[in-house]
């Protein structure tokens, strides 16, 4: 099971001294967060991506070909790539260098984004989300899984004769995560392509967490891709802690009031009621994260958001400090005490790359293999996704 942070690049006043960081003190802090996450054993850093203010992750792969220079064994990823407003190909492109760049350590998470104003600021209308997401991942995944592509759809211009480069390293592309917190048709769009579903819980309860990714697990073994445990989930969270639940509510609470993403809403006791946020002790965060496995199964990925709302950059590293070496080792120990036979482990390129050759093929060909007699239609997958939808619903 792999653990990590990520961050939704808010740039955010601090409520008790009043000093707003500047653009570049949050982009350097970042830095320091990733090599600190490397330095006390975490597995994964994961920036966000943004276009408008108050935040300032406009080009993750930028960032994370620079922190991967200076690391050697973190996962670098995202959370999460606009799919919706990015172009494919250069998706393809980005990602390969950077695959490259960091010898293997690249994932993503696809999502559609949910600010409305950032689509026609790339040329997109938003009520086409849906469509756009899972055309321009067909487009995506055939870039990285066929030399030569010859394309058209309804939201780009064709392709025809197209190669994108570099090639993934090893013919093995970047392990994809599709990234949803209300989107029944994403889970849907994971589950058909065989790849992993990240639902990042931030927001809401664990009853609506259980059904996403009960759906996304059962449509996972419908494309036949194994038994519904076999399929691949992470998890978002976002925790504070301090040596006791005391100490840590008073310092987080004038924080959690003004955060840009929840602030100005429900009680900071409400929200850790009905949210995975967790506010106290490292005992607390080991004992609320083992309870994720009650509704949403054996899992691969848990990542933490820990640098928001204005928090200070000594605070935000203390964070990690401690996620590394109090909270960290327990969960690695109790998930996999209890981890069901049969559960996959988290994907990495090593993992994969010799999966691929054992089997006698590379994952690509594998890939186009199924894609040859699997249901690739537009509109079909358009229809599946609003009858899952529907089913959700009931």
């Amino acid at each position: 099971m792999q653990f990590g942070i990520f961050s939704v690049s808010d740039i955010t006043q601090d409520p008790t001294t009043g000093k707003t960081p500047s653009e570049h003190e949050r982009i350097k802090g970042w830095i320091a967060m990733a090599k600190k996450a490397e330095e006390v054993g975490l597995d994964v850093f994961a920036t966000g991506e943004h276009h408008n203010p108050p935040f300032f992750s406009s080009s993750p792969t930028t960032t994370l070909g620079y922190i991967a220079a200076q690391t050697e064994r973190l996962i670098l990823s995202t959370a999460t790539t606009l799919i919706t407003t990015n172009d494919p190909v250069k998706i393809a492109e980005d990602f390969a260098m950077l695959q490259h760049l960091s010898d293997g350590r690249a994932d993503l998470t696809l999502g559609r984004g949910n600010t409305g104003p950032v689509y026609p600021w790339f040329g997109k209308d938003i009520r086409d989300g849906i469509e756009l997401a899972i055309e321009n991942y067909a487009l995506l995944h055939k870039l990285w899984h066929e030399p030569v592509v010859n394309w058209q759809g309804k939201h780009r211009t064709p392709l025809t004769g197209f190669t994108s480069t570099p090639a993934p390293l090893d013919g093995v592309a970047p392990f994809v995560w599709h990234g949803s917190i209300r989107s029944p048709q994403i889970a849907e769009q994971a589950a058909y392509y065989g790849d992993g579903f990240f639902h990042n819980n931030i927001f809401w309860n664990k009853e609506h967490t259980e059904r996403m990714v009960r759906l996304y697990r059962s449509r996972f073994a419908h494309y036949g891709h194994g038994e519904p445990e076999q399929a691949i989930v992470g998890l978002g969270g976002q925790v504070f802690m301090k040596s006791t639940e005391r100490e840590a509510k008073e310092r987080f609470r004038p924080f959690f009031d003004v955060a840009p993403v929840y602030g100005h809403g429900p009680s900071l006791e409400d929200f850790t009621e009905m949210t995975p946020l967790t506010v106290g002790t490292p005992e607390q965060v080991i004992e609320r994260t083992l309870s994720f496995r009650d509704y949403a199964g054996d899992y691969q990925r848990q990542l933490f958001l820990v640098d928001h709302a204005g928090l200070p950059l000594e605070e935000v590293l203390e964070q990690i400090e401690i996620l590394g070496t109090e909270v960290v080792p327990v969960l690695r120990r109790e998930f996999d005490r209890v981890r069901a036979d049969g559960v996959p482990d988290a994907p990495t390129h090593a993992a994969r790359v010799a999966a691929a050759r054992e089997a006698g093929t590379q994952m690509g060909e594998q890939g186009n293999a199924w894609q040859e007699g699997a249901r690739t239609d537009l509109d079909a997958a358009l229809d599946t996704g609003a009858a899952i939808a529907r089913q959700a619903g009931e």
